[in-house]
């Protein structure tokens, strides 16, 4: 199988020098309308695809962000591999704006969200133990060092509901869990990405220290934005190089390409139709 790279990021992120063929697709989905169309083209012999999350111009907030029909759009295009790129806040010293932290763990504090493809009248189960793909973590990392980038390797990310920022206590509540970053857009996007037996990772960009901070207790737009352009270039030049790490021919992830074995629960004569038809690309593989 070859490699079809998925990006998740904000909109500067395709601007990429190097990039081959590409183009604009809008791509239908059964759970609604994604964010935006999908950004495809050719980089260092590798097929790639760039979703905005915000949609162009931001117009999606973290709640109304559509992830289901997210995920699907990138599955029914052919993505065989998801990398996520975020902004978020810090919560240690060590993590200072500017950072970009490879995460290897969530905490999931959303609330309004619909976080599963699954559901009453097909349900399944799918492990998140441990939610990151060690695969794309490794070459995610990798660039980042190659591209110079202030990178830690392995952290939690908190993700909270939004879109307001935290308060003090939640802060220093998360803090003392002993979470590393804070964001609002990883929950469900990896937990739906698992369910359709896609690797996923996350680069958390660090734009600001949260209000634990005494020099950050009132976080702006002003002050995020300010990081998140700066932080853009360095997506860029991460994503370019990450590329040719992963190279055209696939390399497997062992139990998380075929999670659904082991996943899917209700009875074949007890499966809703509807949901069943609407699952073709997600769970197409066990399905058939």
């Amino acid at each position: 199988m070859k490699t079809v790279l998925g990006i998740i990021g904000g909109s500067g992120v395709y601007d990429i020098d190097g990039l081959e063929n590409a183009r604009w697709e809008r791509v239908e989905s059964p759970w609604g309308e994604p964010s935006d169309q999908v950004h495809r083209g050719t980089l260092a012999g590798v097929e790639m695809m760039f979703l905005p999350r915000h949609g162009r111009g931001h117009i999606h907030s973290p709640t109304s962000i559509n992830y289901r029909a997210n995920i699907d759009a990138l599955k029914r295009a052919g993505v065989t591999d998801v990398i996520s790129i975020s902004a978020c806040g810090s919560f240690k010293p060590e993590l200072p704006p500017g950072t970009f932290v490879i995460v290897d763990q969530f905490i999931d504090r959303t609330h309004a969200r619909e976080k599963s493809f699954f559901g009453p009248g097909f349900v399944a189960h799918v492990s998140m133990a441990h939610p990151i793909d060690p695969k794309l973590a490794d070459a995610a990392y990798a660039a980042a060092q190659e591209a110079g980038i202030p990178c830690a390797k392995g952290g939690t990310y908190l993700c909270m509901e939004g879109p307001q920022f935290s308060t003090l206590a939640e802060s220093n509540l998360y803090r003392q869990w002993g979470c590393s970053v804070i964001g609002m857009t990883a929950m469900p996007e990896a937990k739906l990405a698992r369910e359709a037996e896609m690797p996923y990772a996350l680069v958390a960009m660090v734009t600001d220290f949260d209000c634990w901070h005494p020099d950050h207790d009132h976080v702006t737009v002003d002050q995020v934005i300010k990081v998140l352009t700066a932080n853009a270039d360095n997506a860029r030049s991460l994503v370019k190089r990450l590329a040719p790490k992963l190279g055209p021919a696939r390399t497997p992830s062992p139990g998380i390409d075929s999670v659904l074995d082991t996943a899917v629960i209700t009875a074949p004569e007890k499966r809703d139709r509807e949901l069943f038809a609407k699952l073709d690309a997600v769970a197409g593989r066990v399905l058939r």
